[in-house]
């Protein structure tokens, strides 16, 4: 019998962690209705487009919630983010777990194992060789120097995972100055670990995509510079943060989703119109590829619009799909 007490009060204890956790992990300690509706309240005095007037993204996408994640995993999780798209990104930290971390379990036919740690990464040389045969490429290397960084105590006595945790009670200021000293971390991936895994709820992460959503669909007056340079940066945050307030990045988080109808790696598909011409019906539709590159020293836009028109006649079963046109953008700072 006491032996029994005892496994109900370990399943006890186990299941208050495990709640716990989630309750951190999702930090559900903020109430995100109370927040969506201030924000819907807030931003309205300053919407410019009509799509936006008629329904607010907030009410489009509702539910969004910025996770309270592990800096480090959050760390190296945006290291490998530089130039890269949510499919590989995803891939290259399945491959970080795969080959680096500890065997947890299997369940439902999955193996799932850890997130590596410093010392898994940075163990010798052959770290940085194995992670570019994975395929991440120069990221390889802002990887193993981190993870150096971070294990190396004599060399980088400042630089440690209770530094990095604690930074969950510095200033911003602090935790940005901190997160500036390490290999392939830029001010943008900066800004994203302090609001995705620092409790910097305030922080907007700023890039050209959050750029254009300012100009575009609110009444931010982006000056005569034409550059995302730091004082510009500093400008759209700030203007951001007076709309939205406390929870600012969390904000932008929302906006930055409503703005893709497509989710997947930022395509955004504009639907789909009908045309006639010479007797024909024609479909045109404008695919709108974009890829925000950051490296650390400033933001790089790539986009490209592609005309895909499918002509069918209006008697007949021809049909045939051509590519019009295809332009490429470039903005970099």
């Amino acid at each position: 019998m006491a032996e029994q007490k005892n496994k109900s009060s370990d399943a006890h204890i186990g299941g208050e962690a495990t709640l716990d956790f989630i309750q951190d992990y999702f930090a559900l300690d903020v109430k995100l209705i109370d927040l969506y509706q201030q924000w819907k309240q807030n931003h309205k005095p300053y919407i410019t487009t009509a799509k936006v007037k008629q329904q607010s993204p907030f009410d489009l996408f509702s539910g969004i919630r910025t996770l309270r994640q592990d800096p480090w995993e959050c760390l190296i999780s945006f290291i490998c983010s530089s130039n890269n798209n949510v499919k590989r990104i995803s891939k290259m930290c399945d491959n970080l777990c795969l080959h680096f971390g500890n065997y947890i379990n299997d369940y439902g036919g999955i193996s799932f194992y850890s997130f590596p740690s410093p010392q898994q990464l940075s163990t010798d040389a052959s770290v940085e060789t194995k992670l570019r045969d994975l395929g991440f490429g120069y990221r390889a290397k802002y990887i193993y120097q981190t993870a150096c960084k971070f294990t190396d105590n004599a060399k980088y006595p400042d630089i440690t995972l209770t530094k990095l945790n604690n930074l969950r009670h510095a200033s911003y200021e602090e935790a940005h100055e901190f997160l500036l000293q390490l290999t392939g971390v830029g001010p943008k991936v900066a800004d994203c670990i302090c609001l995705m895994s620092l409790d910097k709820s305030n922080i907007v992460p700023i890039d050209t995509h959050v750029y254009q959503i300012a100009v575009r669909d609110f009444k931010f007056k982006g000056g005569k510079s034409k550059t995302l340079n730091k004082a510009m940066h500093d400008n759209i945050r700030s203007f951001f943060q007076d709309i939205f307030g406390d929870y600012a990045g969390w904000a932008q988080s929302v906006l930055f989703a409503a703005d893709l109808s497509d989710l997947n790696n930022g395509v955004n598909v504009v639907e789909v119109k009908k045309e006639e011409a010479d007797g024909d019906v024609v479909d045109v539709g404008v695919s709108v590829k974009r890829e925000i590159e950051d490296e650390g020293d400033g933001t790089l836009l790539n986009e490209k619009k592609v005309r895909l028109t499918k002509r069918s006649a209006v008697t007949g079963n021809r049909s045939a799909k051509t590519l019009k046109t295809e332009t490429s953008i470039t903005v970099k700072s």
